[in-house]
């Protein structure tokens, strides 16, 4: 039976795709650990009860959270497999366009919230929102694949654009922003 624990980590130091071993502080590491964090956050919303069209999406995105952590832990830009792809990228486009079709116009600040679900998703959104932070700033040090980096921009589009929907299919309008 292979144990869970290596204690290779005890030092600080984790393993990247290749072998090469850097610190757990870099940020490389902390750039796919919030892709981590962004994909248990979905598999919370995948949890509850979905319409079969939105569990579908964040199901495949799950999936495809997994090449970007991959594609992130793998800095030898040579090597062509886990890698996301601009075919990725146009799936969440076609589904960002397809769920506008049934929003009205947004004209003004939508606050996250409304359906517990609808809110969860806008937590996956914030969460998003951050590991595109920490990608760029990987970019700005080290190459990495800058596929990654608009995956990343648009799943979060796609995220508030579910979200909204989950409210309005449930008949819950969104909430203004007061200034």
């Amino acid at each position: 039976m292979t144990k869970i624990y290596t204690k290779t980590g005890d030092d600080g130091t984790t393993g990247l795709i290749g072998g090469k071993r850097i610190s757990k502080s870099s940020q490389r590491i902390t750039a796919y650990g919030v892709i981590d964090e962004l994909n248990s956050c979905i598999g919370l919303v995948l949890s509850s009860k979905l319409d079969t069209d939105i569990h579908d999406i964040l199901e495949r995105i799950q999936n495809d959270l997994f090449v970007v952590g991959a594609d992130l832990a793998n800095p030898d830009l040579k090597i062509p497999t886990n890698r996301i792809t601009e075919k990725m990228v146009e799936f969440l486009e076609t589904n960002i366009d397809k769920f506008e079709g049934e929003l009205s116009p947004i004209t003004y600040f939508i606050l996250p919230g409304g359906d517990t679900v609808s809110a969860q998703v806008h937590l996956a959104r914030a969460i998003s929102r951050r590991a595109e932070t920490h990608t760029v700033q990987l970019s700005e040090n080290e190459t990495i694949n800058k596929i990654c980096q608009i995956y990343i921009n648009r799943l979060s589009d796609l995220l508030f654009v579910i979200a909204r929907l989950i409210n309005k299919r449930k008949m819950i309008k969104d909430v203004a922003w007061k200034s």
